[in-house]
């Protein structure tokens, strides 16, 4: 897969995007947690368990496209 995330410098993780598809990956998901928001009218663990799903498969998404995967890191450059 592409690499869109830079690592995070120190501990684990993923830093800002470095690619466009990394931007348009963070907008959309924003533009989905906002678009999900009405549902709180209906029901909280809809809106949650909607919160979650987007959140886990962001995070799968970023993980799979971080340069070097998820990894402790110490403050090294790589």
């Amino acid at each position: 897969m592409a690499e869109w995330f830079a690592p995070k410098r120190y501990g684990v993780g993923s830093g800002p995007p470095i690619a466009w598809q990394g931007w348009v990956l963070m907008i959309g998901f924003i533009v989905l947690l906002l678009a999900a928001t009405p549902l709180t009218t209906y029901s909280l663990v809809l809106y949650f368990s909607v919160v979650g799903l987007l959140t886990g498969l962001f995070l799968l998404v970023v993980a799979k496209t971080t340069r070097g995967g998820w990894r402790w890191r110490w403050g090294e450059k790589d």
